[in-house]
């Protein structure tokens, strides 16, 4: 069984995608969380494929699986039938915090250790990189995959030539505690898929449209700027770079926000004392992320707008194997 987290962006998001880096470079900063997707692999007493997520599917064939990711990644690396996979995730699909990308992770990485195959964190991340955005051609970018594979707090320097750069953020303990107590998770209440916008930045940026590509610059140099204010331990100014984030965020498609989130935001910052904020992900729904140096305030104003709170903390560790059959 496998244990892979899940992540929140902290700076840069939009620029690991190809129709960006592969002219001009991108820079991203992702944080793994302990949220977390499970993956189980083992022999199955059913011939064939017996795989159970959302939904449970039994296919005689690889071909026949419906699920795309699991198809593609058993199709690289040919486990032998008959099989069951089972997978259990802590938070649901479409909330903006890379589950597609933690779930492949999880998936290749329990079909390596299910055939006793030792594997790195870059492996399993390029792997994950190959299915999901060269196989499956969906318009995604690197960085759920890189950081459900590696974990911490990391620096992700994306090439014109594919090739990825990762290092971690250059903090003290004290500055992650503060960093980790300063945000805040809120659920706005429903799921989306990301596809849609991020095809439309796929669209835009291959066009060279001036706007979608001057807003990924900004994107980009402001997840520069937050490195530098990060590791130099000024956390209070990370609220600010964020509220910048998500204004220029929120002009790039029409559906990246909604009169309900747009709202849910400007009480946070008006009554609950929030210093910055943006929505995890690529937009649409699924979490609001919070900077606040007034946690109870915060929350106060939150749980009387309806909102819930999701806890939680970094995750060091990256996609680990916590149990294998002998």
């Amino acid at each position: 069984m496998t244990r892979t987290p899940l992540r929140i962006s902290i700076g840069g998001g939009g620029t690991d995608l190809p129709s960006y880096y592969r002219e001009f470079g991108g820079f991203v900063i992702s944080a793994a969380i302990n949220k977390y997707v499970y993956i189980s692999v083992n022999r199955s007493f059913f011939p064939g494929y017996f795989l159970k997520y959302s939904e449970t599917e039994h296919a005689e064939t690889c071909e026949e699986i419906r699920h795309p990711l699991l198809r593609s990644a058993l199709e690289m690396h040919q486990a032998p039938r008959p099989l069951e996979i089972v997978s259990v995730a802590d938070v649901p699909a479409g909330t903006g915090l890379g589950s597609s990308g933690a779930f492949l992770v999880g998936v290749v990485h329990a079909l390596c250790a299910y055939q006793r195959q030792p594997v790195t964190a870059e492996k399993l991340a390029r792997d994950a990189v190959e299915i999901e955005m060269n196989r499956l051609a969906e318009p995604v970018g690197k960085q759920d995959q890189y950081i459900a594979a590696y974990g911490g707090l990391l620096c992700q320097q994306y090439h014109p030539d594919d090739q990825v750069t990762v290092s971690p953020l250059q903090m003290s303990e004290e500055a992650i505690r503060e960093l980790r107590d300063s945000l805040m998770l809120y659920f706005v209440g429903y799921t989306r898929s990301a596809s849609t916008l991020l095809d439309e930045q796929k669209r835009r940026s291959e066009a060279g449209d001036p706007a979608m590509i001057e807003s990924l610059h900004f994107v980009r140099a402001l997840g520069e700027e937050t490195r530098n204010v990060l590791e130099s331990g000024n956390i209070a100014e990370f609220g600010r770079l964020m509220h910048q984030h998500w204004l220029r965020k929120r002009k790039r498609s029409s559906g990246m926000s909604s009169d309900r989130i747009d709202e849910l935001y400007e009480l946070a910052l008006s009554k609950g004392g929030a210093t910055g904020g943006k929505l995890v992900g690529a937009g649409g729904s699924g979490f609001l992320l919070f900077h606040t140096q007034d946690r109870k305030r915060l929350r106060r104003t939150m749980t009387d707008a309806g909102l819930s709170e999701m806890d939680f903390r970094f995750d060091f560790d990256g996609s680990v194997v916590l149990l294998r059959n002998a």
